[in-house]
């Protein structure tokens, strides 16, 4: 049976959580393959609204096993939060239905708290984190310094690899300003929510291979947008990790063959939080437009999102560095109404075109959209549930779309809600 990735093909906050959660209705298996819970998923289903930022999406849907892989970064507490709440608005949440694996790393506070002094330093340029520590438990994870979940079962492990971190954290806290680490207060907290988290411990690179080989269909889910990977992303304005869809092998344990189709989640417009080069961005009266009509608030942060037009060569170079079979285009209600839409189809930098993003950070900065003008639409798209249903103007600009960045639609995504998408290509098919 076919395996779908799923990947934000922007800077995140495509919309991934929707279509996830419309796909995990034929997946048996939702797998999460990279970040922490710095980056939200927000699902509407039936008019209740669930937002996640560490649980997969496949969660809120009963029957199917969710599992974070080796590849996220876990602060416990903030599962056991995310689980508690899922509770209370009626989401059963059990050992069979949630699995994480052995060895991914904690976030500890002392993580959070390295991340938010780092972002404060004056006359050092902010990386606009959200300061929840996903950076530095990285850090920790290559520098072979990180408490993993699996080690949250034996104290002595527990208690070496502590003191392993700590001879690195004092000596930046330091450096920082801040106060020692309170060790025996640090694993007396962990030894208290070690339970919480071992209940769901479990060898996923075995299960999901042994689901695999029995033909069943797992659903890969990957968090932020390949324009905020760490290395094919808008350095240093990126996330830590990778976020392409090659992580979702070695994130979850299992092998790149295993992989049959790529979808990358694509918004009719561009958007990003935080920091960073933003070609595309509108500072005008159509910026806010978008913004306010697409309701354009991070889930997690709350942080008000930059906007701009599509930017064709953004996407065209992200399908191209995931693999991507097919693009699951969202929020094309949002440009309901607009009498002219714009497109940016290439870059001026020094008297030059250029039809990708270069990466220095200084031509990155430097660069100028090149727009293409299309004639928009005055009828609503929200809803839409078929071809039919479009505008001709909304149907020639996912067209264009699909024109210029080389990929097909394969899902048409026209409000939040779960089943107002078109189908254009199973990604599920065999």
């Amino acid at each position: 049976m076919a395996n779908v990735v799923v990947v934000g093909a922007q800077w995140g906050d495509e919309g991934k959580g929707k279509i996830v959660d419309w796909l995990s209705e034929r997946a048996d298996i939702i797998a999460r393959f990279q970040g922490g819970h710095n980056a939200g998923h927000t699902l509407v289903i039936d008019g209740t609204v669930f937002k996640l930022s560490l649980l997969p999406s496949g969660i809120v849907r009963g029957g199917k096993l969710s599992v974070i892989g080796n590849g996220v970064v876990l602060d416990p507490w903030h599962l056991v939060k995310e689980i508690e709440a899922l509770r209370a608005q009626g989401v059963t949440i059990t050992p069979d239905t949630l699995m994480i694996a052995e060895n991914p790393p904690l976030i500890l506070p002392i993580h959070g708290e390295l991340d938010r002094a780092r972002e404060e330093q004056v006359g050092v340029a902010k990386i606009g984190t959200t300061g929840r520590g996903i950076g530095p438990a990285y850090e920790d994870k290559v520098g072979r310094r990180s408490v993993r979940v699996a080690d949250l079962a034996d104290d002595a492990t527990l208690e070496l690899r502590v003191d392993r971190a700590l001879v690195h954290h004092d000596a930046l806290r330091r450096g920082l300003g801040l106060d020692p680490v309170d060790r025996d207060a640090l694993i007396a907290a962990l030894r208290e929510i070690a339970p919480s988290v071992l209940e769901y411990a479990a060898p996923v690179w075995k299960v999901l291979n042994e689901n695999r080989k029995a033909g069943k269909r797992i659903l890969f889910e990957g968090a932020q947008g390949a324009l905020l990977d760490i290395d094919f992303g808008t350095y240093p304005y990126v996330t830590s990790s990778n976020v392409i869809a090659g992580q979702a092998a070695t994130g979850t344990g299992i092998g790149p063959g295993s992989i049959d189709f790529v979808l990358g989640i694509v918004k009719a417009y561009t958007t990003r939080v935080g920091e960073g080069p933003f070609p595309a961005e509108l500072h005008d009266a159509d910026g806010q437009r978008l913004g306010e009509r697409g309701h354009e608030f991070g889930t997690v942060t709350g942080r008000k999102r930059r906007c701009g037009w599509f930017d064709a060569v953004l996407v065209r170079q992200t399908c191209a560095t995931s693999g991507v079979n097919g693009i699951a285009f969202t929020k094309l209600d949002v440009l309901d109404g607009f009498e002219t839409l714009k497109i940016c189809v290439g870059y001026e930098l020094d008297g030059k075109t250029l039809e990708y993003l270069p990466t220095a950070a200084d031509q990155q900065a430097r660069c100028t959209p090149v727009y293409e003008e299309m004639a928009g639409w005055s009828e609503s798209t929200e809803g839409a549930r078929s071809w039919a249903d479009l505008p001709a103007n909304a149907i020639k600009y996912v067209r264009r779309v699909e024109e210029l960045i080389g990929c097909p639609v394969a899902l048409l995504s026209t409000s939040p809600e779960r089943d107002d998408t078109i189908l254009v290509t199973d990604p599920f098919a065999d």
